[in-house]
């Protein structure tokens, strides 16, 4: 069977990748069949002067497919003709909230059906991400990760050495990196990613003619939290009110002694707090978007109907842009599209 694999040393093409294509088309032709046992690692790995490593990881994807069998003691054989030719995607979430949803149903759908995508996550833990990646780091063709992980006392993380160490262990042809740019991977690949401190700046200027009617910002970040939230919101929220001489104080939570008081503008994350700072503004006779303003962080269909003001980031753009570069074999870094969206709250 080795005279029929061909590998080309020029091409861009991983050559652990140029194994498994090989193999494939050789057995789509005709001219290997089902039973007939594949050369040895050790006899590939000689024959085309490739490391074990190489060799190895070819395998393992060829037997993820069921494409290969191994016998103990005996070998490695074909174990089928009807060969599934998509490729498979490892897409790790760190949540699994409606925005990171909407990320995937994109990416899936601008893919196509020659891609198999498989969703995992890993609930921003440090041990569950390194315990997928190693499971499945030598099974996919790609792998698209969303990094956010948090610290012991529930803070956010970027990264950390170990997370950084098994992604550069990855071939950066195949990695895709989303939503967070913060993570000290090195290389080129595919990323496509918000800017949070930026992002808040430059939507708060684009609600700056409205925004100036109010005497007071306040924005609701949660320090700690099970999904922590980026800290550069933090910061770019900070330099926002700074820089144009608001009033401003950041508090935790929206709770019963929150006050609200007449020409406050309340800036929430998460869905809790917005509900709660909306009850308040109606307990106290105000009218929304006159005597108080709210602007909440990432839209949905329920926003909308209430005519609540948000700053949102476009993540279905970020799902289909990631594959659209895929498809294209793109090494890009992209930054996702980030919106002001006027409604009646502001």
């Amino acid at each position: 069977m080795i005279e029929f694999i061909k590998l080309d040393a020029n091409s861009m093409v991983p050559k652990y990748m140029q194994i498994i294509d090989s193999i494939i088309y050789n057995i789509t032709v005709g001219n290997v069949k089902i039973g007939d046992k594949i050369p040895s690692i050790n006899k590939l790995s000689e024959e085309f002067y490739l490391s074990r490593d190489t060799v190895e990881r070819a395998y393992s994807v060829l037997k993820k497919r069921k494409v290969v069998v191994s016998v103990h003691g005996k070998g490695t054989y074909v174990s089928q003709n009807q060969i599934n030719s998509k490729q498979n995607v490892l897409f790790l979430v760190n949540k699994l909230s409606t925005f990171k949803m909407k990320v995937y149903d994109s990416f899936v759908k601008e893919i196509g059906d020659n891609y198999q995508v498989d969703l995992h996550s890993y609930h921003c833990d440090e041990s569950l991400f390194l315990e997928l990646l190693t499971k499945y780091k030598s099974t996919y063709d790609y792998y698209v990760i969303v990094p956010h992980f948090r610290s012991k006392t529930l803070l956010h993380k970027n990264s950390t050495d170990k997370v950084s160490a098994i992604i550069n262990d990855l071939p950066k042809n195949n990695l895709v990196l989303l939503d967070n740019k913060e993570h000290n991977i090195k290389g080129d690949f595919i990323e496509v990613s918000q800017d949070y401190e930026k992002d808040i700046i430059s939507a708060l200027e684009a609600a700056k003619e409205k925004i100036v009617k109010y005497n007071k910002l306040t924005l609701v970040y949660p320090k700690s939290t099970f999904y922590p939230y980026p800290r550069k919101i933090l910061t770019g929220f900070k330099k926002y009110c700074t820089q144009n001489n608001f009033k401003f104080e950041i508090i935790e939570e929206v709770s019963n002694e929150t006050p609200v008081d007449s020409k406050s503008l309340f800036i929430t994350i998460e869905e809790n707090d917005l509900v709660n700072i909306v009850n308040k503004v109606r307990a106290n006779n105000y009218i929304l978007g006159k005597d108080v303003g709210v602007i909440s962080y990432n839209d949905t269909p329920l926003k909308q109907l209430l005519g609540i003001t948000v700053i949102t980031s476009d993540f279905i753009s970020m799902g289909s842009q990631a594959a659209k570069m895929v498809l294209k074999n793109k090494k890009e870094k992209q930054k996702t599209p980030f919106n002001f969206i006027d409604r009646e709250s502001l």
